[in-house]
C-alpha cells in the first residue's frame, strides 16, 4: 500500500526526470534561448524551479538550503542576492542564468537528494503541521507540498515546450 510520502516522492522523482530530460545535451546558448522577448528560457526554468523547491523545502524542514550549504551559490556565481530564488525577476535578470547543464542538474540531483531525504519520514499527521503564518490560512506542510511539487511540475513542462520549439 503507498503511503503519503511514497506518492510525494514519486512525484518530485517526475520532476527530476523532466529536468534531466529537458537538460541533457544542450548547450549553454540553447539553455539561455529565449522562443520570445520577455519568455523564459530553460535554464532560468530549471534554476528556478529547483532554487523554490530548495527554499521552501529546507524552511519546512529546518534545515539550511543546499544552495548555501553545500556551495552553489558560489559555484553558479549568479549576480543576485543569496536568497533570490527568480520569483520576480524581469527578464534582464533571467537573461543572467547563463550555466551549464551539468550545473543545473547537479544542483537539482543535490536538492533532490535533501527532499527525498525529508519526505521518506514523513507521515500523514506531519502534513497539519504549520510552516507558514505569513498567510492567512496559515500554510501546512501538506500544502506547501503540494504547491512546490505543482510549481516545480509547471516549470519542469514550460522548460519541456521551450525544448520543443528550441527543436533540440
Amino acid at each position: 500500500m503507498a503511503t503519503t510520502s511514497d506518492v510525494l516522492l514519486d512525484g518530485f522523482d517526475r520532476v527530476r526526470d523532466v529536468v534531466h530530460t529537458v537538460l541533457d545535451g544542450l548547450s549553454v546558448e540553447s539553455l539561455c534561448w529565449r522562443p520570445a522577448p520577455g519568455a523564459n528560457p530553460i535554464g532560468w526554468l530549471a534554476w528556478h524551479l529547483t532554487r523554490v523547491q530548495d527554499d521552501h523545502l529546507a524552511d519546512a524542514a529546518g534545515v539550511e538550503q543546499r544552495w548555501h550549504a553545500d556551495g552553489w551559490a558560489e559555484r553558479f556565481d549568479l549576480p543576485f542576492p543569496g536568497d533570490a530564488t527568480g520569483y520576480g525577476q524581469d527578464p534582464e535578470e533571467v537573461a543572467k542564468v547563463a550555466v551549464g547543464a551539468d550545473l543545473l542538474a547537479a544542483y537539482h540531483d543535490a536538492v533532490h537528494a535533501a527532499t527525498a531525504g525529508f519526505l521518506r519520514p514523513l507521515r500523514d499527521a506531519d502534513l497539519d503541521r504549520i510552516v507558514d503564518t505569513r498567510w492567512d490560512p496559515p500554510v501546512t506542510l501538506g500544502v506547501r507540498l503540494v504547491s512546490v511539487l505543482a510549481d516545480d511540475l509547471q516549470h519542469a513542462g514550460q522548460a519541456a515546450y521551450v525544448r520543443g520549439l528550441l527543436g533540440a
